[in-house]
């Protein structure tokens, strides 16, 4: 059985893994609790501010500090835990939520302090049939129609460099932007559905104005204040990822399913006016 430990830390008990470079931190409570939900770390009403970092056979309390940012399109999270002592360390969000499990532990072997990177295992398979499926698509182009695939070439190089020509700002700015629909997106930590506010003709109002189009936010308790319908005209600050959004699953109202691609989410809308 675990023992719960005085929360002084032994180095040679635990095995810290240190951010590296710059991490998120949250804006504020309303930022904690949502992120903190979107990890499915905590259904409560009042969420939870710490929790259980198990080994084999003991356990400590630890705090989200915060939380950095991977893969292409932002979609992956690491979280930043704080150990009462002040030391650092990352790990995957589902691992934590493992952890909180009364039965974790018991079928953890002596090198569990392995058990953390064994994620990285999927991405290597991913990587490993990226050249073959490459290898596929060139064979397809080389075929019968080369005509077809010389006029769809230039399509599918213009769709890449799309995004390259934002430069998105990484602290928060002002926005203008009108409601197009809501909208469904799969939570896989908490395996069910999210509603989300898809957003068109966003413009980042500075000196320089930027057009970015299509964004999706949260459709949070702030946002739901301010009743919105499609066509309502929305000013509001906010920090703005490169993040996909991802597709809901056995949606049964139609008009809660986005079809166009999303290509980018806004974090935390504040100060928000609509019209």
């Amino acid at each position: 059985m675990a023992v719960t430990l005085p929360h002084i830390e032994d180095l040679n008990r635990t095995t810290y893994l240190p951010p590296k470079g710059n991490y998120e931190v949250f804006v504020d409570e309303i930022h904690y609790a949502e992120k903190v939900r979107e990890w499915g770390l905590s259904s409560a009403k009042d969420v939870k501010k710490q929790f259980w970092y198990k080994e084999k056979d003991h356990q400590r309390l630890v705090t989200i500090k915060g939380y950095q940012v991977y893969g292409e399109s932002a979609d992956f999270y690491t979280l930043v835990i704080e150990f009462q002592d002040g030391n650092l360390s990352c790990i995957h969000p589902a691992y934590l939520k493992e952890m909180q499990a009364s039965s974790f532990g018991k079928a953890l072997s002596a090198d569990t302090g392995e058990k953390q990177p064994a994620p990285a295992k999927p991405q290597a398979k991913q990587g490993s049939t990226a050249p073959k499926l490459e290898a596929k698509q060139v064979s397809n182009f080389a075929g019968p129609d080369p005509e077809t695939a010389a006029a769809e070439a230039p399509v599918k190089k213009e769709k890449k460099d799309k995004p390259q020509k934002l430069d998105l700002p990484e602290e928060k700015v002002h926005f203008t932007a009108k409601v197009k629909q809501f909208g469904l997106t799969w939570n896989h930590f908490n395996e069910e559905n999210d509603e989300v506010v898809v957003l068109e003709n966003v413009v980042i109002q500075q000196e320089s104005p930027i057009e970015v189009g299509l964004c999706w936010c949260a459709h949070s308790k702030t946002l739901k204040k301010h009743v919105l319908v499609p066509g309502t005209v929305l000013e509001f600050d906010g920090k703005i990822v490169k993040k996909k959004l991802p597709k809901g699953k056995e949606i049964e109202e139609e008009e809660m399913i986005v079809e166009e691609p999303v290509p980018y989410k806004i974090n935390n809308p504040s100060k928000i006016t609509n019209s």
